[in-house]
Protein backbone atom coordinates (compact mmCIF):
# COMPACT_ATOMS: atom_id res chain seq x y z
CA UNK A 1 0.00 0.00 0.00
CA UNK A 2 1.52 3.33 -1.04
CA UNK A 3 1.99 6.02 1.54
CA UNK A 4 0.57 9.39 0.53
CA UNK A 5 1.01 12.86 1.97
CA UNK A 6 -1.26 15.83 1.52
CA UNK A 7 -0.83 19.56 2.03
CA UNK A 8 -3.50 21.48 3.94
CA UNK A 9 -3.66 25.27 3.76
CA UNK A 10 -5.44 27.39 6.37
CA UNK A 11 -5.55 30.98 5.19
CA UNK A 12 -6.48 33.15 6.91
CA UNK A 13 -6.10 31.95 10.46
CA UNK A 14 -8.83 33.92 12.21
CA UNK A 15 -9.45 34.84 15.85
CA UNK A 16 -5.98 36.40 15.95
CA UNK A 17 -4.55 39.88 15.40
CA UNK A 18 -3.12 40.25 11.90
CA UNK A 19 -2.76 37.98 8.87
CA UNK A 20 -1.38 34.47 9.26
CA UNK A 21 -1.24 31.51 6.88
CA UNK A 22 -0.44 27.97 7.99
CA UNK A 23 0.44 25.15 5.58
CA UNK A 24 0.87 21.61 6.91
CA UNK A 25 1.75 18.23 5.48
CA UNK A 26 -0.25 15.26 6.77
CA UNK A 27 0.35 11.59 6.19
CA UNK A 28 -2.14 8.81 5.42
CA UNK A 29 -3.04 8.63 9.13
CA UNK A 30 -3.83 12.35 9.31
CA UNK A 31 -0.73 12.92 11.41
CA UNK A 32 0.97 16.25 10.79
CA UNK A 33 4.54 15.65 9.68
CA UNK A 34 5.55 19.15 8.60
CA UNK A 35 4.30 22.73 9.03
CA UNK A 36 5.05 26.21 7.73
CA UNK A 37 4.03 29.53 9.26
CA UNK A 38 3.71 32.55 6.99
CA UNK A 39 2.72 36.12 7.82
CA UNK A 40 1.23 37.89 4.83
CA UNK A 41 1.70 41.52 5.95
CA UNK A 42 4.79 43.61 5.27
CA UNK A 43 6.94 44.92 8.14
CA UNK A 44 8.59 48.34 8.20
CA UNK A 45 7.70 50.42 11.26
CA UNK A 46 11.39 50.74 12.08
CA UNK A 47 12.02 52.68 8.90
CA UNK A 48 9.51 55.36 9.91
CA UNK A 49 11.37 56.05 13.16
CA UNK A 50 14.74 56.76 11.56
CA UNK A 51 15.82 60.39 11.73
CA UNK A 52 13.34 61.32 14.46
CA UNK A 53 13.86 62.72 17.93
CA UNK A 54 14.15 59.59 20.08
CA UNK A 55 11.72 61.00 22.65
CA UNK A 56 8.95 60.83 20.04
CA UNK A 57 9.46 57.17 19.15
CA UNK A 58 7.15 55.79 21.84
CA UNK A 59 3.99 57.40 20.49
CA UNK A 60 4.66 55.99 17.02
CA UNK A 61 6.02 52.60 18.09
CA UNK A 62 2.87 52.18 20.18
CA UNK A 63 0.88 52.09 16.93
CA UNK A 64 2.62 48.85 15.98
CA UNK A 65 -0.46 47.19 17.43
CA UNK A 66 -3.95 47.98 18.66
CA UNK A 67 -4.08 44.91 20.89
CA UNK A 68 -0.76 45.11 22.71
CA UNK A 69 -1.55 48.80 23.35
CA UNK A 70 0.91 50.42 25.75
CA UNK A 71 3.54 47.72 25.93
CA UNK A 72 5.34 48.91 22.77
CA UNK A 73 4.99 52.47 24.06
CA UNK A 74 6.70 51.56 27.31
CA UNK A 75 9.44 49.47 25.70
CA UNK A 76 10.30 52.29 23.29
CA UNK A 77 10.48 54.80 26.12
CA UNK A 78 12.60 52.44 28.22
CA UNK A 79 15.01 51.91 25.32
CA UNK A 80 15.60 55.67 25.21
CA UNK A 81 15.86 55.89 29.01
CA UNK A 82 18.41 53.08 28.93
CA UNK A 83 20.44 54.91 26.28
CA UNK A 84 20.34 58.13 28.34
CA UNK A 85 21.01 56.43 31.67
CA UNK A 86 17.76 57.60 33.30
CA UNK A 87 16.27 55.93 36.39
CA UNK A 88 12.60 56.73 36.92
CA UNK A 89 10.95 57.52 40.31
CA UNK A 90 9.16 54.90 42.39
CA UNK A 91 5.68 56.18 41.54
CA UNK A 92 6.46 55.99 37.83
CA UNK A 93 7.67 52.40 38.21
CA UNK A 94 4.50 51.40 40.05
CA UNK A 95 2.21 53.18 37.59
CA UNK A 96 3.95 51.49 34.68
CA UNK A 97 3.61 48.11 36.37
CA UNK A 98 -0.10 48.70 36.93
CA UNK A 99 -0.71 49.83 33.35
CA UNK A 100 1.19 46.83 31.99
CA UNK A 101 -0.47 44.52 34.52
CA UNK A 102 -3.89 45.77 33.43
CA UNK A 103 -2.95 44.87 29.89
CA UNK A 104 -1.98 41.37 31.03
CA UNK A 105 -5.24 40.49 32.74
CA UNK A 106 -7.33 42.10 29.99
CA UNK A 107 -5.36 40.55 27.15
CA UNK A 108 -5.23 37.07 28.68
CA UNK A 109 -8.93 37.00 29.50
CA UNK A 110 -10.00 38.23 26.06
CA UNK A 111 -7.61 35.79 24.42
CA UNK A 112 -8.93 32.72 26.19
CA UNK A 113 -12.64 33.42 25.97
CA UNK A 114 -13.02 35.35 22.74
CA UNK A 115 -10.13 34.08 20.62
CA UNK A 116 -9.17 30.65 21.92
CA UNK A 117 -12.18 29.14 23.72
CA UNK A 118 -13.95 28.00 20.57
CA UNK A 119 -11.05 25.61 19.94
CA UNK A 120 -12.07 23.79 23.12
CA UNK A 121 -15.79 24.51 23.40
CA UNK A 122 -18.41 23.02 21.07
CA UNK A 123 -21.10 25.71 21.23
CA UNK A 124 -23.86 23.69 19.54
CA UNK A 125 -23.29 20.81 21.97
CA UNK A 126 -24.40 23.15 24.77
CA UNK A 127 -27.94 22.94 23.38
CA UNK A 128 -28.13 19.37 24.69
CA UNK A 129 -26.97 20.24 28.21
CA UNK A 130 -29.00 19.89 31.39
CA UNK A 131 -28.71 23.31 33.15
CA UNK A 132 -29.02 21.69 36.58
CA UNK A 133 -26.24 19.23 35.83
CA UNK A 134 -24.18 22.12 34.44
CA UNK A 135 -24.35 23.84 37.83
CA UNK A 136 -23.07 20.65 39.45
CA UNK A 137 -20.27 20.40 36.92
CA UNK A 138 -19.12 23.94 37.73
CA UNK A 139 -18.87 22.99 41.39
CA UNK A 140 -16.31 20.31 40.52
CA UNK A 141 -13.78 22.96 39.48
CA UNK A 142 -14.46 25.74 41.99
CA UNK A 143 -15.63 25.96 45.58
CA UNK A 144 -17.57 29.08 44.66
CA UNK A 145 -18.26 29.13 40.89
CA UNK A 146 -19.02 32.42 39.18
CA UNK A 147 -22.77 33.19 39.28
CA UNK A 148 -23.47 29.48 39.26
CA UNK A 149 -27.22 29.17 38.68
CA UNK A 150 -29.24 26.61 36.71
CA UNK A 151 -31.59 29.44 35.77
CA UNK A 152 -28.75 31.44 34.30
CA UNK A 153 -27.48 28.45 32.32
CA UNK A 154 -31.02 27.80 31.11
CA UNK A 155 -31.39 31.43 29.99
CA UNK A 156 -28.13 31.22 28.01
CA UNK A 157 -29.24 27.96 26.48
CA UNK A 158 -32.60 29.42 25.44
CA UNK A 159 -30.82 32.40 23.92
CA UNK A 160 -28.58 30.07 21.94
CA UNK A 161 -31.58 28.04 20.79
CA UNK A 162 -33.23 31.16 19.39
CA UNK A 163 -30.07 32.09 17.55
CA UNK A 164 -29.63 28.58 16.13
CA UNK A 165 -33.29 28.26 15.10
CA UNK A 166 -33.15 31.59 13.32
CA UNK A 167 -29.87 30.74 11.60
CA UNK A 168 -28.21 33.71 13.32
CA UNK A 169 -25.32 32.26 15.31
CA UNK A 170 -23.26 35.41 14.86
CA UNK A 171 -19.70 34.85 16.20
CA UNK A 172 -20.50 31.14 16.59
CA UNK A 173 -21.23 30.56 12.91
CA UNK A 174 -19.01 28.71 10.40
CA UNK A 175 -17.09 26.71 12.99
CA UNK A 176 -16.37 23.00 13.21
CA UNK A 177 -19.16 22.06 15.63
CA UNK A 178 -19.49 18.32 16.11
CA UNK A 179 -15.83 17.65 15.35
CA UNK A 180 -14.53 14.57 17.20
CA UNK A 181 -11.65 16.62 18.57
CA UNK A 182 -14.01 18.43 20.96
CA UNK A 183 -14.00 16.67 24.33
CA UNK A 184 -16.20 18.74 26.66
CA UNK A 185 -19.52 17.27 27.75
CA UNK A 186 -22.63 19.30 26.83
CA UNK A 187 -22.77 20.61 30.41
CA UNK A 188 -19.11 21.68 30.34
CA UNK A 189 -19.74 23.42 27.05
CA UNK A 190 -22.69 25.29 28.55
CA UNK A 191 -20.67 26.47 31.54
CA UNK A 192 -17.81 27.71 29.36
CA UNK A 193 -20.17 29.36 26.89
CA UNK A 194 -21.90 31.24 29.72
CA UNK A 195 -18.55 32.53 30.97
CA UNK A 196 -17.65 33.49 27.38
CA UNK A 197 -20.66 35.82 27.36
CA UNK A 198 -19.95 37.13 30.88
CA UNK A 199 -16.36 37.91 29.89
CA UNK A 200 -17.62 40.42 27.33
CA UNK A 201 -18.62 42.60 30.26
CA UNK A 202 -15.73 41.72 32.58
CA UNK A 203 -13.10 42.70 30.01
CA UNK A 204 -14.49 46.25 30.10
CA UNK A 205 -13.49 46.55 33.76
CA UNK A 206 -9.95 45.53 32.87
CA UNK A 207 -9.73 48.06 30.06
CA UNK A 208 -10.99 50.75 32.44
CA UNK A 209 -8.16 49.89 34.85
CA UNK A 210 -5.59 50.82 32.25
CA UNK A 211 -7.42 54.07 31.56
CA UNK A 212 -7.30 55.13 35.23
CA UNK A 213 -3.52 55.62 35.12
CA UNK A 214 -2.96 55.60 31.36
CA UNK A 215 -5.64 58.11 30.36
CA UNK A 216 -7.20 55.84 27.73
CA UNK A 217 -7.38 52.32 26.37
CA UNK A 218 -6.09 51.29 23.95
CA UNK A 219 -2.96 53.38 23.49
CA UNK A 220 -2.48 54.99 26.93
CA UNK A 221 -0.94 58.44 26.89
CA UNK A 222 0.62 58.96 30.33
CA UNK A 223 4.14 57.63 29.72
CA UNK A 224 7.07 59.87 28.79
CA UNK A 225 10.83 59.49 28.77
CA UNK A 226 11.76 59.94 32.42
CA UNK A 227 8.51 58.81 34.05
CA UNK A 228 4.74 59.31 33.84
CA UNK A 229 2.41 62.30 33.59
CA UNK A 230 -0.67 61.25 35.64
CA UNK A 231 0.20 63.55 38.56
CA UNK A 232 -3.34 64.87 39.07
CA UNK A 233 -4.75 61.34 39.24
CA UNK A 234 -2.13 60.27 41.77
CA UNK A 235 -3.17 63.14 44.05
CA UNK A 236 -6.80 62.00 43.98
CA UNK A 237 -7.65 59.17 46.44
CA UNK A 238 -10.82 58.39 44.48
CA UNK A 239 -8.70 57.35 41.48
CA UNK A 240 -6.78 54.88 43.63
CA UNK A 241 -10.07 53.55 45.00
CA UNK A 242 -11.59 53.20 41.52
CA UNK A 243 -8.60 51.25 40.24
CA UNK A 244 -8.71 48.89 43.19
CA UNK A 245 -12.47 48.37 42.86
CA UNK A 246 -12.10 47.43 39.20
CA UNK A 247 -9.18 45.16 40.03
CA UNK A 248 -11.07 43.37 42.80
CA UNK A 249 -14.03 42.65 40.50
CA UNK A 250 -11.73 41.47 37.72
CA UNK A 251 -9.74 39.24 40.05
CA UNK A 252 -12.96 37.69 41.31
CA UNK A 253 -13.89 36.58 37.79
CA UNK A 254 -10.38 35.25 37.18
CA UNK A 255 -10.53 33.11 40.33
CA UNK A 256 -14.12 31.91 40.03
CA UNK A 257 -14.54 31.52 36.25
CA UNK A 258 -11.32 31.73 34.22
CA UNK A 259 -9.14 29.41 36.37
CA UNK A 260 -11.95 26.86 36.88
CA UNK A 261 -12.64 26.77 33.14
CA UNK A 262 -8.96 26.08 32.52
CA UNK A 263 -9.05 23.25 35.07
CA UNK A 264 -12.11 21.91 33.28
CA UNK A 265 -10.19 21.97 29.99
CA UNK A 266 -7.19 20.27 31.60
CA UNK A 267 -9.52 17.55 32.85
CA UNK A 268 -11.25 16.98 29.50
CA UNK A 269 -8.03 17.20 27.45
CA UNK A 270 -5.79 15.44 29.96
CA UNK A 271 -4.56 12.85 27.46
CA UNK A 272 -3.42 15.58 25.06
CA UNK A 273 -1.46 17.23 27.87
CA UNK A 274 0.20 13.99 28.99
CA UNK A 275 1.06 13.04 25.40
CA UNK A 276 2.69 16.40 24.73
CA UNK A 277 0.38 17.42 21.89
CA UNK A 278 1.61 20.82 20.73
CA UNK A 279 4.72 20.77 22.93
CA UNK A 280 6.96 22.39 20.34
CA UNK A 281 10.62 23.35 20.55
CA UNK A 282 11.10 22.64 24.25
CA UNK A 283 13.37 25.70 24.50
CA UNK A 284 12.07 28.68 26.46
CA UNK A 285 13.27 32.29 26.75
CA UNK A 286 12.20 35.05 29.12
CA UNK A 287 13.76 38.53 29.27
CA UNK A 288 12.37 38.98 32.78
CA UNK A 289 10.01 41.77 33.69
CA UNK A 290 7.99 43.95 36.09
CA UNK A 291 10.55 45.70 38.27
CA UNK A 292 10.07 45.21 42.00
CA UNK A 293 12.56 47.80 43.24
CA UNK A 294 13.99 51.18 42.26
CA UNK A 295 17.48 50.10 41.25
CA UNK A 296 18.77 51.30 37.86
CA UNK A 297 17.28 49.47 34.90
CA UNK A 298 18.24 45.77 34.65
CA UNK A 299 20.01 45.92 38.02
CA UNK A 300 17.21 44.98 40.40
CA UNK A 301 14.71 42.22 41.11
CA UNK A 302 11.82 41.48 38.77
CA UNK A 303 8.54 39.61 39.14
CA UNK A 304 9.41 37.34 36.23
CA UNK A 305 12.99 36.02 36.26
CA UNK A 306 15.05 36.19 33.10
CA UNK A 307 16.75 33.19 31.58
CA UNK A 308 16.69 30.35 29.10
CA UNK A 309 15.57 26.74 29.62
CA UNK A 310 16.65 24.25 26.96
CA UNK A 311 15.26 20.82 26.12
CA UNK A 312 12.52 21.02 28.80
CA UNK A 313 15.21 20.68 31.47
CA UNK A 314 13.74 22.23 34.62
CA UNK A 315 16.97 21.64 36.54
CA UNK A 316 18.96 24.32 34.74
CA UNK A 317 18.44 27.96 33.77
CA UNK A 318 20.94 29.68 31.49
CA UNK A 319 21.42 33.41 32.18
CA UNK A 320 19.97 35.68 29.51
CA UNK A 321 22.30 37.97 27.56
CA UNK A 322 20.74 40.42 25.11
CA UNK A 323 23.90 40.41 23.00
CA UNK A 324 23.01 36.85 21.92
CA UNK A 325 19.72 37.93 20.27
CA UNK A 326 19.79 37.95 16.46
CA UNK A 327 17.40 37.80 13.51
CA UNK A 328 17.82 35.65 10.42
CA UNK A 329 16.10 36.30 7.06
CA UNK A 330 17.03 33.20 5.04
CA UNK A 331 13.37 32.18 4.71
CA UNK A 332 11.86 35.65 5.26
CA UNK A 333 10.91 38.17 2.59
CA UNK A 334 13.82 40.44 3.49
CA UNK A 335 17.46 40.78 2.49
CA UNK A 336 20.50 41.99 4.36
CA UNK A 337 23.00 44.25 2.64
CA UNK A 338 26.59 43.18 3.03
CA UNK A 339 25.97 39.93 4.90
CA UNK A 340 23.91 36.76 4.88
CA UNK A 341 24.37 36.11 8.60
CA UNK A 342 21.83 36.76 11.39
CA UNK A 343 22.09 40.31 12.77
CA UNK A 344 21.81 41.67 16.29
CA UNK A 345 19.02 44.27 16.53
CA UNK A 346 21.48 47.14 16.97
CA UNK A 347 22.75 46.27 13.47
CA UNK A 348 19.37 45.10 12.15
CA UNK A 349 18.08 45.92 8.68
CA UNK A 350 14.56 46.09 7.26
CA UNK A 351 14.91 45.64 3.50
CA UNK A 352 11.91 43.95 1.81
CA UNK A 353 12.62 41.20 -0.71
CA UNK A 354 9.29 39.67 -1.71
CA UNK A 355 9.60 36.58 -3.92
CA UNK A 356 5.98 35.46 -3.93
CA UNK A 357 4.27 32.07 -4.02
CA UNK A 358 4.81 29.16 -6.40
CA UNK A 359 2.77 28.53 -9.55
CA UNK A 360 0.12 26.64 -7.56
CA UNK A 361 -0.33 29.47 -5.10
CA UNK A 362 1.54 27.66 -2.32
CA UNK A 363 4.45 28.81 -0.19
CA UNK A 364 7.94 28.36 -1.64
CA UNK A 365 9.00 26.60 1.53
CA UNK A 366 12.52 25.87 0.29
CA UNK A 367 13.03 29.59 -0.31
CA UNK A 368 11.46 32.65 1.35
CA UNK A 369 7.90 32.36 2.60
CA UNK A 370 7.06 34.85 5.36
CA UNK A 371 7.17 38.55 6.22
CA UNK A 372 8.32 37.60 9.72
CA UNK A 373 12.01 37.29 10.45
CA UNK A 374 13.43 34.28 12.30
CA UNK A 375 14.83 35.31 15.72
CA UNK A 376 17.60 33.22 17.21
CA UNK A 377 19.04 33.22 20.71
CA UNK A 378 22.65 32.05 20.95
CA UNK A 379 22.08 30.13 17.71
CA UNK A 380 19.00 28.37 19.15
CA UNK A 381 15.31 28.62 18.27
CA UNK A 382 13.20 29.34 21.34
CA UNK A 383 9.59 29.85 22.43
CA UNK A 384 8.48 32.91 24.38
CA UNK A 385 5.25 33.75 26.21
CA UNK A 386 3.36 32.88 29.41
CA UNK A 387 4.50 29.25 29.31
CA UNK A 388 8.13 30.34 28.88
CA UNK A 389 7.78 32.72 31.84
CA UNK A 390 6.29 30.01 34.04
CA UNK A 391 8.92 27.47 32.93
CA UNK A 392 11.86 29.84 33.48
CA UNK A 393 10.44 31.01 36.81
CA UNK A 394 9.74 27.45 37.93
CA UNK A 395 13.20 26.24 36.91
CA UNK A 396 14.76 29.29 38.59
CA UNK A 397 13.21 28.26 41.88
CA UNK A 398 11.11 31.40 42.16
CA UNK A 399 8.89 30.62 45.16
CA UNK A 400 5.98 32.78 44.03
CA UNK A 401 5.79 31.28 40.55
CA UNK A 402 6.36 27.73 41.81
CA UNK A 403 3.51 28.05 44.30
CA UNK A 404 1.02 29.22 41.66
CA UNK A 405 2.10 26.57 39.15
CA UNK A 406 2.12 23.74 41.69
CA UNK A 407 -1.30 24.73 43.00
CA UNK A 408 -2.76 24.60 39.48
CA UNK A 409 -1.06 21.27 38.69
CA UNK A 410 -2.36 19.75 41.92
CA UNK A 411 -5.90 20.96 41.23
CA UNK A 412 -5.71 19.50 37.72
CA UNK A 413 -4.15 16.25 38.92
CA UNK A 414 -1.35 16.58 36.38
CA UNK A 415 2.46 16.30 36.61
CA UNK A 416 4.80 19.14 35.61
CA UNK A 417 5.49 17.50 32.24
CA UNK A 418 1.91 18.32 31.22
CA UNK A 419 3.01 21.96 30.93
CA UNK A 420 4.87 21.02 27.75
CA UNK A 421 1.76 20.92 25.57
CA UNK A 422 -0.95 23.05 24.01
CA UNK A 423 -3.00 22.48 27.16
CA UNK A 424 -0.04 23.57 29.30
CA UNK A 425 0.56 26.68 27.20
CA UNK A 426 -3.07 27.70 27.62
CA UNK A 427 -3.05 26.92 31.34
CA UNK A 428 0.16 28.91 31.90
CA UNK A 429 -1.61 32.04 30.63
CA UNK A 430 -4.41 31.59 33.17
CA UNK A 431 -2.01 30.83 36.03
CA UNK A 432 -0.11 33.96 35.16
CA UNK A 433 -3.31 36.01 35.11
CA UNK A 434 -4.10 34.96 38.66
CA UNK A 435 -0.56 35.78 39.78
CA UNK A 436 -0.64 39.17 38.05
CA UNK A 437 -4.00 40.16 39.53
CA UNK A 438 -2.69 39.34 43.01
CA UNK A 439 0.54 41.29 42.45
CA UNK A 440 -1.41 44.30 41.19
CA UNK A 441 -3.24 44.46 44.50
CA UNK A 442 0.14 44.83 46.21
CA UNK A 443 1.38 47.44 43.73
CA UNK A 444 -1.87 49.38 44.00
CA UNK A 445 -1.63 49.51 47.81
CA UNK A 446 2.05 50.45 47.62
CA UNK A 447 1.31 53.29 45.20
CA UNK A 448 -1.58 54.63 47.28
CA UNK A 449 0.51 54.49 50.45
CA UNK A 450 3.44 56.23 48.86
CA UNK A 451 1.26 59.06 47.53
CA UNK A 452 -0.59 59.40 50.85
CA UNK A 453 2.78 59.95 52.54
CA UNK A 454 3.40 62.93 50.28
CA UNK A 455 5.67 61.44 47.62
CA UNK A 456 4.20 62.64 44.31
CA UNK A 457 7.38 62.48 42.26
CA UNK A 458 6.65 61.08 38.79
CA UNK A 459 9.48 62.28 36.53
CA UNK A 460 13.27 62.39 36.49
CA UNK A 461 14.53 65.66 35.06
CA UNK A 462 17.14 65.47 32.30
CA UNK A 463 18.65 67.65 29.56
CA UNK A 464 18.18 65.76 26.30
CA UNK A 465 20.34 68.06 24.19
CA UNK A 466 23.18 67.93 26.69
CA UNK A 467 23.01 64.14 26.94
CA UNK A 468 22.90 63.51 23.19
CA UNK A 469 24.73 66.36 21.44
CA UNK A 470 27.61 65.03 19.35
CA UNK A 471 27.23 61.54 20.80
CA UNK A 472 26.24 58.07 19.66
CA UNK A 473 24.13 56.25 22.25
CA UNK A 474 22.61 52.79 22.33
CA UNK A 475 19.75 51.54 24.44
CA UNK A 476 17.23 48.76 24.68
CA UNK A 477 13.91 48.24 26.40
CA UNK A 478 13.31 44.61 27.32
CA UNK A 479 10.17 43.40 29.03
CA UNK A 480 7.74 40.53 29.17
CA UNK A 481 4.71 41.59 27.13
CA UNK A 482 1.57 39.45 27.46
CA UNK A 483 2.61 37.28 24.50
CA UNK A 484 6.25 37.02 25.55
CA UNK A 485 9.69 38.59 25.32
CA UNK A 486 9.47 42.04 23.73
CA UNK A 487 12.53 44.11 22.92
CA UNK A 488 13.06 47.52 21.34
CA UNK A 489 16.62 48.51 20.40
CA UNK A 490 17.58 52.08 19.45
CA UNK A 491 20.78 53.72 18.28
CA UNK A 492 20.80 57.50 18.71
CA UNK A 493 23.27 59.77 16.93
CA UNK A 494 23.30 63.47 17.85
CA UNK A 495 19.79 63.21 19.28
CA UNK A 496 18.24 61.52 16.22
CA UNK A 497 17.39 57.86 15.66
CA UNK A 498 20.00 56.24 13.44
CA UNK A 499 18.58 52.73 13.70
CA UNK A 500 15.59 51.15 15.41
CA UNK A 501 14.56 47.52 15.66
CA UNK A 502 11.74 45.77 17.51
CA UNK A 503 11.84 42.02 18.07
CA UNK A 504 8.40 41.08 19.36
CA UNK A 505 6.91 37.90 20.87
CA UNK A 506 5.14 36.86 17.67
CA UNK A 507 8.42 37.30 15.80
CA UNK A 508 10.03 34.78 18.11
CA UNK A 509 7.11 32.36 17.90
CA UNK A 510 5.70 32.79 14.38
CA UNK A 511 9.00 33.03 12.53
CA UNK A 512 9.79 30.67 9.64
CA UNK A 513 12.73 28.29 9.24
CA UNK A 514 16.16 29.79 9.89
CA UNK A 515 19.44 29.44 8.01
CA UNK A 516 19.89 25.90 9.37
CA UNK A 517 16.38 24.88 8.36
CA UNK A 518 15.19 24.80 11.99
CA UNK A 519 11.51 25.39 12.66
CA UNK A 520 9.99 28.30 14.52
CA UNK A 521 7.84 27.77 17.61
CA UNK A 522 4.47 27.62 15.80
CA UNK A 523 5.80 25.18 13.23
CA UNK A 524 7.41 22.92 15.80
CA UNK A 525 4.32 22.90 18.03
CA UNK A 526 1.99 22.01 15.17
CA UNK A 527 4.00 18.89 14.29
CA UNK A 528 4.33 17.75 17.92
CA UNK A 529 2.15 14.63 18.23
CA UNK A 530 -0.73 16.25 16.36
CA UNK A 531 -3.28 14.14 14.52
CA UNK A 532 -6.36 15.76 12.97
CA UNK A 533 -9.66 13.94 13.34
CA UNK A 534 -10.97 15.47 10.11
CA UNK A 535 -8.59 17.02 7.62
CA UNK A 536 -11.42 19.20 6.34
CA UNK A 537 -11.91 20.60 9.86
CA UNK A 538 -8.41 20.94 11.32
CA UNK A 539 -9.45 22.33 14.70
CA UNK A 540 -6.39 20.68 16.28
CA UNK A 541 -4.11 22.99 14.29
CA UNK A 542 -6.11 26.05 15.32
CA UNK A 543 -6.01 24.97 18.96
CA UNK A 544 -2.23 24.86 19.00
CA UNK A 545 -1.68 28.03 16.96
CA UNK A 546 -4.16 29.98 19.07
CA UNK A 547 -2.47 28.78 22.26
CA UNK A 548 0.35 31.23 21.41
CA UNK A 549 -2.14 34.13 21.00
CA UNK A 550 -0.71 35.30 17.65
CA UNK A 551 -0.29 39.05 17.16
CA UNK A 552 1.01 39.23 13.62
CA UNK A 553 0.66 43.00 13.27
CA UNK A 554 3.31 43.38 15.97
CA UNK A 555 5.67 41.18 14.00
CA UNK A 556 5.02 42.69 10.57
CA UNK A 557 3.81 46.27 10.39
CA UNK A 558 4.05 49.38 8.22
CA UNK A 559 2.21 52.64 7.76
CA UNK A 560 2.99 55.67 5.65
CA UNK A 561 3.08 58.79 7.83
CA UNK A 562 1.07 60.73 5.24
CA UNK A 563 -1.57 58.05 4.94
CA UNK A 564 -0.62 57.03 1.41
CA UNK A 565 -1.49 53.58 0.13
CA UNK A 566 1.79 51.73 -0.17
CA UNK A 567 0.54 48.52 -1.70
CA UNK A 568 -2.37 46.16 -2.05
CA UNK A 569 -2.13 42.54 -0.92
CA UNK A 570 -4.81 39.96 -1.62
CA UNK A 571 -5.30 36.93 0.59
CA UNK A 572 -6.26 34.18 -1.83
CA UNK A 573 -6.61 30.81 -0.09
CA UNK A 574 -5.72 27.87 -2.29
CA UNK A 575 -7.35 24.61 -1.24
CA UNK A 576 -7.62 25.98 2.27
CA UNK A 577 -10.23 26.43 4.91
CA UNK A 578 -11.70 29.51 6.49
CA UNK A 579 -12.77 29.23 10.10
CA UNK A 580 -14.60 31.31 12.64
Amino acid sequence: MSKTKERIVIDPITRIEGHLRIEVIIDENNRIVDAYSSATMWRGIEIILKGRDARDCGLMAMRICGVCTGTHYQRSIEAVEHALGITIPKNARLVRNLIQGSLYVHDHLVHFYHLHALDWVDVISALKADPYKAAKVAERYSENPWENSPNKYKAVQERLKRFAKGGRLGPFANAYWGNKSYKFTPEQNLVALTHYLDALEVQRWMAQMMAVWGGKNPHPQSLVVGGVTCVKDLKDPSRHALFKELLEKSRDFVNRAYLPDILMAADAYKDDALNGVGSGLGNYLAYGGFRLDDNPMYKGKTLFPSGVVLNKDLSRVIPFDQEKVAEDVTHSWYKYEGTDKPLHPFEGQTNPDYTGFDKDGLLKVEEKYSWIKAPIYDDTRVEVGPLARMIVGYASGDERIKSYVNKALKAAGLPAKALFSTVGRTAARAIETQLMADMMMEWSDELASNCAQGDLSTWTEFDYEELTKGKELKGYGLEEAPRGALGHWVRIVDGKVANYQAVVPSTWNAGPRDYKGRMGAYESAIVSNTVVADKNQPVEILRTVHSFDPCIACAVHIIDTKGKELGVYKVDPVGGFCNV
